[in-house]
């Protein structure tokens, strides 16, 4: 019986085909939830239309059925949902909690991801910018549930983010935090190099006056020349003729026990298996975000 207690959620980008690196955030997302009886929802980010895809999002989630998971609900993409995102940054920027930026990159190449400020009381039109948030000059901390205590002064460190790009698109951290909480999820599961992006994310739900959900951070898969893999790395995407061995392959990825017998079973097997015996304690933990990846 499914218990609405835990919401988790798995969120891929249909900017091109699942690769073994998503199946692992997938499992552990999958696993977790339906260890203990939880409910586990499908978004699609398509907030990005000129770097998708086209068919992915249809084979993403062929490839997850086939690989025997099945999610409750309707599938929600962020391509159907701007009216909200447009709201919260309308308002935030008639609350001055926003400001339109209009740096370019090469200008913001000395330093190094941390926003200097230089629009910051410009007073610069909405219109053909992008939109910044304020940061404070403060660390948010949270305890993940894999990797302890991970801290970050978004002040030093990260300096006012973009919540909406010059483009007109909306930004990831913006999104996610805005779905997160209409969907009520409780719990997080994701790659470990979204780490630095969660205090980020606390602000922002702070902002919104939205509970954060707790979260977990599993390691990353990386390919032999130490790349993360990704669609961007043109990672293999998922053989569909190879659930089984992959799906416990991932199971060895993330520290969790495999039963040899397991090998001739279906997808939904391994699965079935897989949930009796999940134990988060038995992830791998990194010591920071170079760290944050299993070969």
């Amino acid at each position: 019986m499914k218990s609405a207690s835990y919401i988790g959620r798995f969120a891929p980008t249909p900017s091109g085909y699942l690769h073994f690196g998503s199946l692992v955030a997938a499992l552990a997302s999958y696993l977790d939830a339906r260890s203990v009886g939880g409910l586990w929802l499908m978004r699609m980010e398509d907030l990005d239309p000129p770097r998708e895809v086209p068919g992915a999002q249809a084979a993403i989630l062929d490839t997850l059925e086939r690989y025997g998971f099945e999610w409750d609900g309707e599938l929600v993409s962020q391509s159907q949902r701007h009216d909200a995102y447009a709201q919260i940054v309308n308002r935030w920027l008639s609350h001055g909690l926003a400001y339109a930026c209009t740096c370019s990159r090469k200008q913001l190449e000395p330093f190094a991801g941390v926003y200097p400020g230089i629009c910051r009381d410009a007073g610069h039109d909405w219109e053909n910018a992008a939109i910044r948030i304020r940061v404070p000059e403060v660390q948010y901390q949270f305890e993940d549930r894999v990797q302890s205590n991970f801290q970050q002064h978004l002040g030093r460190e990260v300096g006012d983010f973009v919540i909406k790009r010059r483009d007109g698109l909306f930004a990831y951290q913006l999104a996610v935090v805005i779905d997160d909480a209409w969907q009520g999820i409780t719990d997080v599961v994701r790659g470990a190099d979204l780490l630095d992006s969660t205090p980020r994310q606390l602000y922002l739900q702070e902002l919104l006056g939205v509970p954060a959900p707790r979260y977990l951070h599993v390691p990353l898969i990386t390919q032999p020349d130490g790349n993360k893999l990704g669609k961007s790395y043109r990672s293999p995407p998922l053989a569909a003729d190879q659930a089984t061995p992959l799906l416990l392959r991932a199971l060895r990825a993330l520290g969790q026990p495999v039963d040899s017998q397991l090998a001739h079973g279906t997808p939904q097997e391994v699965l079935k298996w897989a949930i009796g015996h999940w134990n988060v304690a038995l992830i791998p933990q990194v010591r920071n975000l170079e760290e944050a990846r299993i070969d």
